[in-house]
């Protein structure tokens, strides 16, 4: 067993600051073997799903961002509700999102909107585990995941979709309410279907991806060599090995060499290539160049690369953190839609935005128990209740807003969704069966979704 630290996380609003660690074993790598991968592929092809060339960017809102501040505002609500910001019309009739959002209102005909999406949980650790993994059971107090990220299961299945590209790769890392990589790892399946990492600040200007490169005493000849001496040594023990470990340390091996050794693999992450005008279309910011590393990896073959945004635990000071985040938000969207709709990608990578749960409909007094305004102006809490998600391209309809909260936005009014909906929708872009089962650490079959359906009216 290898651990790595791999560093102290922000506070979140329970007060604790989690260090994150990196484990690697081999016990149960093997749990889901290459024969029902290729069942799965086959269990896709007799469900009639075409195989397609699809990809998907998971931006991930960390912490919770709040659905009245952003895209279902409620105007003609009580003052504590409507909270501090004027909806704007969109390009779109009948669509309206925040005054914060005025370059995402010129592309609303490039994204739809769930308004209705819910899983009643507060807790941050339920609320991810439920958004990342479509099932709930994990809580502050026992946060340890229970099952695999619903993309690791969909990139086990498809692998990347060129060769010498990762398929899932995370931008600059996996993190969900500071655990790493917490309910987007492969779990069951393997820490294999974890995410590759890039890590690092993709708007630092001498952003450079690890493990992507060969060490300078060692060539692509001599990594060959080690390659077949260790195929050579491994074979010894093949026959009595019956875990499928060795299999899975092959995964590995194969994944990092062919990292090391392909040059479109090179090229995607070396954003210094990259246009400054496309750069500037982004924003030069971290979430902006986040993004961007994103389109580059789908557009040379990887299936799935999720985005890590964090810092939206606003119970006080919603002002000043939106008014901070919202901005940078809005030039990421608009500029990956308008980016990928210029170089004729956008039916062909679907871009999904939301966080583990919303906030709070009514804001708070900025006490957070003590007296008004002792903690900062006022924010709003936890809400699981009634919550956004935004998803664009990938063939799906664009400019629909799906259901709707009721007149205070504290509970879908009608057409309620579950994440389960959500994750049928992004199966059926990609391709992939959402009854595909591989058998957990216990030797049980575990469906990929286990609730929920494809979102009709998005396609």
């Amino acid at each position: 067993m290898f651990r790595v630290h791999l560093g102290n996380t922000r506070r979140y609003c329970d007060g604790a600051s989690r260090r994150s660690f990196l484990q690697v074993g081999v016990a149960g790598m093997g749990a889901a073997s290459l024969g029902r991968v290729l069942e799965a592929r086959d269990s896709s092809a007799r469900a009639g799903l075409p195989q397609r060339d699809t990809s998907v960017i998971l931006l991930w809102l960390d912490g919770g961002p709040g659905h009245m501040d952003m895209y279902d505002m409620k105007p003609d609500a009580p003052a504590e509700y409507r909270g501090i910001w004027r909806p704007i019309r969109t390009n779109v009739p009948g669509i309206e999102i925040t005054e914060l959002f005025p370059l995402q209102a010129k592309v609303a005909d490039k994204f739809s909107i769930v308004r209705s999406l819910h899983h009643n949980a507060g807790d941050h650790f339920t609320g991810g585990h439920w958004m990342l993994t479509g099932r709930g059971g994990v809580s502050g107090a026992a946060n340890a995941g229970k099952s695999p990220f619903f993309g690791s299961f969909a990139t086990k299945v498809l692998g990347a979709r060129r060769p010498g590209m990762p398929a899932y790769v995370s931008v600059p890392y996996a993190s969900s309410i500071g655990l790493r990589p917490g309910y987007f790892g492969g779990h069951f399946l393997g820490v294999e279907h974890n995410p590759f990492e890039t890590n690092g600040d993709p708007n630092a200007a001498n952003f450079k991806v690890q493990n992507i490169s060969l060490q300078k005493q060692l060539t692509i000849g001599r990594l060959e060599s080690r390659r077949e001496l260790l195929r050579a040594v491994d074979s010894l023990r093949r026959d009595v090995d019956q875990s499928g470990a060795l299999d899975a340390i092959d995964r590995f091996d194969r994944q990092a060499y062919e990292l090391v050794t392909s040059d479109q693999a090179q090229k995607a992450f070396d954003l210094g290539t990259e246009d400054d005008k496309i750069r500037d279309l982004y924003g030069r910011h971290t979430w902006g160049q986040s993004a961007l590393l994103a389109r580059r990896l789908v557009e040379a073959g990887t299936t799935f690369v999720t985005c890590h945004l964090g810092g939206w635990d606003h119970h006080w000071n919603l002002q000043s953190g939106m008014e901070n985040y919202l901005p940078k938000v809005d030039q990421m969207v608009s500029g990956l839609l308008t980016d990928l709709d210029q170089r004729g990608m956008l039916d062909q990578v679907l871009v999904v935005l939301c966080g583990e749960f919303s906030r709070t409909p009514r804001m708070n007094d900025g006490g957070n128990g003590g007296p008004p305004l002792s903690m900062g102006t006022p924010g709003r809490d936890h809400w699981g209740n009634a919550m956004f998600c935004l998803l664009a391209g990938g063939g799906l309809r664009r400019g629909e807003i799906v259901g709707s909260t009721n007149r205070l936005g504290e509970a879908p009014q009608d057409r309620p969704l579950r994440p389960g909906d959500i994750h049928h929708t992004i199966y059926r872009v990609l391709g992939v069966d959402p009854h595909i089962h591989f058998r957990d650490h216990a030797g049980r079959p575990t469906v990929a979704i286990d609730h929920g359906d494809v979102i009709r009216e998005l396609l």
